[in-house]
């Protein structure tokens, strides 16, 4: 280890001094130290950063700043644009530093629905007026009327197509066995831990074939662990372990709260001074199969103590607020990530967006990510 003092230099007394200046100093310091052999070049590799998921669409390919807004083109050149989409987000997460890329889920209007889409025994006619998250919100969602089964790959064309334009690490992200059951309705299982396991199978089967296609980091999405916190332990972790059985890859779950609309940001103001739901699901997290754990951090919240239950896992720390327009600071975002390894080691920790980006401007959306690579960048250099 370093000391601060070498690494970051003394700023200018002025409010005036971009952060930038900052950033420039550390990274050729970094490098002089490295060259000089007074810096182990290992530490670069500890605390990397990613993103938890989506990434805002282009206004030429759906409208923007809408959730699962409807696409705006459709056969070949819909698919054209969804992959010029995806380009533009690999280069903006490469430019801003992020060291764990993902497609930012350019190919789908739902993250849910992006799977269930292709799989059998869901009747998309038949409408059941359902209660999502514990009732946090109502909609009319498809229905299971049979056994499910998946035809045909889902996603494998898309990291085909994916994979050969990074050399960084690639994560994809796919819909936790427990999170479909809160998004389906069930005409046909009775229970949802039988639904969820159904579901889980077809999500290992996906999943395999994803690692087989280059996937560097498969991630299982569960929001609703945050809403049942006694189901996840009693039937939630164990349809995840299913989802994730036989994978080589790293494995990820998201657990937050939430996208950063109304109906979550009104939820949130009801849980209290303490968000205080992790705890009841980290101890039977912690004792499953997946390698990592994405949580919300930034401007929440939870208590950062409650990451100590994680001592096994790899801790995507949430160090980018997905509900506020205001972009972060790299000190911000540096602070965030200091904050939570008073509580889990350097070793174990990645800097994270809290959620997905989805719902918010592009420009935002960008300023962000590159507010992620540098606050990682000065976490980094003061290891």
């Amino acid at each position: 280890m370093v000391a601060n003092s070498t690494i970051v230099p003394n700023r200018p007394d002025t409010a005036l001094v971009d952060d930038r200046f900052l950033l420039r100093e550390v990274r050729r310091n970094l490098a002089a130290m490295i060259s000089t052999g007074v810096l182990d070049k290992g530490i670069l590799s500890m605390l990397e950063c990613t993103v938890a998921g989506s990434l805002p669409k282009p206004s030429w390919l759906a409208e923007p700043e809408k959730l699962w807004a409807a696409w705006r083109l459709e056969g070949k050149e819909l698919e054209l644009a969804k992959r010029d989409a995806t380009l533009i987000w690999l280069k903006e997460q490469e430019d801003a530093g992020i060291d764990i890329v993902s497609g930012g889920e350019q190919f789908r209007i739902h993250f849910v629905h992006g799977f269930l889409e292709y799989i059998e025994g869901i009747d998309w006619e038949k409408k059941t007026k359902m209660g999502i998250r514990d009732n946090r919100y109502v909609v009319d969602v498809p229905t299971v009327t049979g056994p499910v089964s998946r035809k045909r790959p889902v996603h494998s064309e898309e990291v085909e197509f994916i994979r050969p334009h990074t050399k960084r690490k690639l994560k994809f992200t796919l819909p936790g066995p427990m999170t479909i059951c809160d998004t389906i309705a069930d005409a046909h299982y009775g229970r949802r831990p039988d639904m969820a396991m159904a579901f889980a199978k077809l999500l290992n089967e996906e999943a395999r074939e994803l690692e087989a296609r280059g996937v560097d980091v498969i991630q299982f999405d569960e929001p609703a662990f945050n809403a049942f916190m006694q189901d996840t332990v009693d039937w939630g972790v164990g349809t995840l372990n299913a989802a994730a059985a036989g994978l080589s890859c790293k494995t990820a779950v998201h657990i937050c709260y939430g996208y950063g609309i109304k109906a979550n940001i009104e939820w949130k103001k009801s849980l209290g001074e303490e968000w205080r739901q992790y705890e009841a699901i980290f101890p039977s997290l912690n004792a499953s199969k997946i390698d990592q754990v994405s949580l919300e951090c930034a401007n929440s919240k939870v208590p950062m103590s409650l990451i100590s239950l994680l001592k096994d896992k790899e801790v995507l720390v949430g160090a980018i607020d997905v509900a506020a327009l205001e972009v972060e600071t790299p000190e911000q975002v540096a602070a965030t990530l200091a904050a939570a390894m008073e509580f889990v080691d350097p070793e174990r920790t990645i800097a994270c967006t809290n959620c997905g980006l989805a719902p918010l401007p592009r420009d935002v959306s960008v300023a962000k990510l590159r507010a992620l690579g540098e606050g990682t960048v000065l976490a980094r250099s003061r290891l």
